[in-house]
Order: C-alpha cells, then structure tokens, then sequence
C-alpha cells in the first residue's frame, strides 16, 4: 500500500512537471532581454535610418513585431541575417528605400572654415563633436558613429564623411 502511494505521488510530480515544462516553453520570452539580445547586434549608430529615434527604439520595436529585421542599412545583410536567427524569422532583402550599406565612416571637420555656430552639436547623437559656441570644432573618431546627422546641420559645409580605414581607425 504504501509503495503503491509513493508511485502515485512520484508519477503525478512527474506529470506535474511534464505540464510545467509545456507550459514555459510556449510562454513568452521576458520582452526586456530580447530587447537587450537585439540591441546588441545593432551598429548603435543611432542615425535613425530606421524610422526610429536609435537603436534602442528599432530594437523594442523589432521585439514586439512592430518593425521588420531589414531596416538598418549601416548593420546591412550581415544584421539582417544575425536577427533572423536569434528570432526565428526568415531573412530578407535589405529595405532600399531606408539608404543603402556603406563602409564605416567617420565625420571630419574643416576646422579652418568652421564658424563655431554649435548646430553640430546638437545634431550629434553621440556627443562625438567636441566644441562650444563661436569656437572651432573637432570630432571624436573614435566616438563617431558615421551616422551623418551632423552634415546638414552645418550652414557652411564644413563637415564631410572619410572613410574609417582612411582615417585609421581600426577598432570599429
């Protein structure tokens, strides 16, 4: 009798269990580490290419199905392919119409022609920009993200993109 009970209870934890398991396995992911494993394979340019303010935003939107996995042109087919597998989705074509994939690049100013009017500054949204108002500017390479947000901001076109490997830039 008593050995028939102690089956019972083990073969019923044993079901519980089996139950339990089923049940984890289709619950949602926690929605904030996803975020977290997806913004990590984003460039963190923050260039906004997306439709979306940075990466952290594109990530949140990517984890509750709310942007495709093709919306970053710096990150191009390699990210693409990278969030394709971490979700479980299907890969697919880079969107055009959001830029295309260009080699890291970083922002040089022409500090001769800069006027010190400070737009860039506030343009830059990694605070790669280093300068004050009515002063010369200079960019942080190795801050810089080559978003190029800071190009259009400048009235006097002092601003222009290099190539990373040009500048001499390795780490990136």
């Amino acid at each position: 009798m008593t050995l028939i009970a102690v089956l019972l209870i083990v073969g019923l934890f044993g079901l519980l269990g089996l139950l339990l398991e089923t049940l984890a396995s289709r619950m949602p992911t926690n929605e904030e580490s996803l975020v977290l494993e997806i913004e990590a394979l984003l460039p963190q340019t923050q260039c906004a290419q997306c439709g979306f303010p940075g990466c952290r935003p594109y990530a949140e939107a990517i984890a509750r199905h709310e942007a495709d996995i093709n919306q970053c042109p710096p990150g191009g087919d390699p990210l693409i392919l990278a969030l394709a597998d971490l979700l479980g989705r299907e890969p697919m074509a880079a969107d055009e119409t959001r830029g295309r994939q260009k080699d890291p690049a970083v922002a040089v100013i022409d500090e001769p022609r800069c006027i010190g009017c400070a737009l860039c500054l506030k343009a830059c949204p990694v605070d790669a920009i280093l300068g004050a108002s009515r002063y010369l500017h200079t960019v942080i390479a190795d801050e810089c993200t080559g978003c190029e947000l800071c190009i259009p901001s400048c009235p006097v076109d002092c601003i222009e993109m290099v190539d990373r490997p040009a500048y001499g830039r390795l780490s990136r």
